[in-house]
C-alpha cells in the first residue's frame, strides 16, 4: 500500500500531513503514519484513540466538553497541514470525518484518501 509520490529530498521543506478518520482504525493510522514519515513528511495524527484509564476520573461528566476540545484541537491540526489524508479502509467515512473533510476543503486543503490509492503491484510488468 505504498504511495506513488517520490520521497522528500533532504533540502526541501517537508510536507505537513494531518491524518483524519475513525478511531476504530488505530492500526491503519500507525501504518499510514509510518509510511508517510519514511517518505519525508511531517505527520500529525490523532492524539488518542480511546479515553485513558485515569483512576477516580469520571469521563461521563467531562465527555461533552472533552469532545468539543478534541474537535477544536483537530481543526487546528487541519489548519496547520499542507494536506489532509483520510484513513478510510474500505471507504468508511463517519460523520465526524465527513465534517473534517468539509472543513479541510473549505480551507482549500488537498484531501487524499487511503481507500483511493492504488496498491503496489509486484511482478515483471509495469504498474498501471
Amino acid at each position: 500500500m505504498e504511495d506513488q509520490q517520490a520521497p522528500q529530498s533532504a533540502g526541501s521543506a517537508a510536507k505537513v500531513i494531518t491524518l483524519c478518520g475513525s478511531t476504530r482504525f488505530e492500526a491503519e493510522f500507525a501504518e499510514v503514519s509510518q509510511r508517510l514519515t519514511m517518505e519525508g513528511c511531517v505527520v500529525i495524527s490523532l492524539g488518542m484513540f480511546s479515553l485513558p484509564e485515569l483512576p477516580g476520573y469520571d469521563w461521563t461528566v467531562d465527555r461533552s466538553d472533552l469532545k468539543g476540545r478534541i474537535g477544536a484541537v483537530h481543526r487546528q491540526k487541519i489548519r496547520m497541514a499542507d494536506e489532509v489524508y483520510i484513513v478510510d479502509p474500505g471507504g468508511y467515512v463517519g460523520e465526524s470525518t465527513r465534517r473534517e473533510i468539509d472543513y479541510a476543503e473549505s480551507l482549500g486543503k488537498p484531501v487524499r484518501y487511503l481507500s483511493r490509492e492504488r496498491p503496489t503491484r509486484t511482478g515483471d510488468g509495469p504498474q498501471v
